[in-house]
């Protein structure tokens, strides 16, 4: 599933690609991809513009004139700008056409993706219980301490926990772990404080590399804009045999229904 520094490699590249632009007509090939009704939704969007982009945890929010859409790519969602003269390939579940004369396509094979119109005026801050980015201010060192003394999972799966933390998946949480020297096992209340400040000071660090490397590809996640993830180049366990600090071996293991990596010598 596309994570945090995927979902803002998407926003970036789109709000490059259609900012300003205003949509003239929306067709939608799968009901099912919309929440609420499919028909208000091509009405109220048609002819309104994309003014704003902006990310919440793995959601996409879309400013346009006086609503916001809102796209969840769940696992296999993508957005491609094509001519409208190209044919609609297998999985094209929704189509907007865009007054440079461009159109702009949603495929998903998992169908697991969804869409939603909401007031111009809805506060984010709280939506679907999303915990606080890893980026911003309130996601500090006292917040994480507060919240972790409380859980008794292994801190690996209370960092994929998004009331917890907005946006960090499977790939990042393993790779957070290991730049902050943390074992994905460890019981979140057997933390010490200043291993939950490295915690806390590695998220910022790990994300904001992933972001920079435009997201990671491993399986189907490209951009689908023509940017393609390199992080994977970066990692230091996930997916990998040998650790790429000391080289040790990194095992893996199941938590949570995950797999989790680790490096048993630079993770203690």
């Amino acid at each position: 599933m596309p994570e945090l520094p995927e979902v803002e490699t998407v926003l970036r590249t789109l709000e490059q690609r259609i900012a300003g632009l205003q949509i003239m007509d929306v067709q939608i090939l799968y009901d099912k991809l919309i929440e609420g009704d499919p028909q208000e939704f091509c009405r109220i969007l048609t002819g309104q513009t994309f003014r704003r982009f902006c990310r919440r945890g793995k959601y996409l929010l879309f400013g346009m004139d006086d609503v916001w859409f809102v796209s969840h790519l769940r696992m296999e969602g993508k957005y491609f700008i094509q001519r409208p003269e190209e044919p609609l390939i297998k999985h094209t579940h929704a189509v907007f056409t865009l007054s440079d004369g461009n159109t702009l396509r949603y495929h998903d094979v998992r169908k697991f993706g969804r869409m939603k119109l909401y007031p111009g005026d809805t506060d984010f801050t709280d939506f679907h219980g999303l915990g606080p980015e890893p980026f911003s201010e309130e996601f500090s060192t006292a917040y994480a301490v507060e919240q972790l003394q409380k859980r008794r999972e292994p801190i690996k799966s209370v960092l994929l926990d998004q009331s917890f933390a907005a946006g960090i998946g499977n790939i990042y949480a393993d790779e957070i772990l290991a730049a902050a020297h943390i074992l994905p096992m460890r019981r979140a209340c057997d933390l010490e404080e200043y291993e939950i400040g490295r915690i806390v000071e590695q998220a910022g660090i790990v994300l904001k590399q992933a972001v920079e490397a435009g997201g990671t590809t491993i399986r189907s996640y490209t951009s689908s804009l023509g940017v393609t993830g390199l992080f994977q180049l970066q990692c230091l366990v996930h997916a990998r045999k040998t650790c790429a600090v000391c080289g040790g071996e990194v095992r893996r293991i199941r938590l949570g229904g995950r797999s989790s990596y680790y490096c048993e010598h630079c993770q203690r």
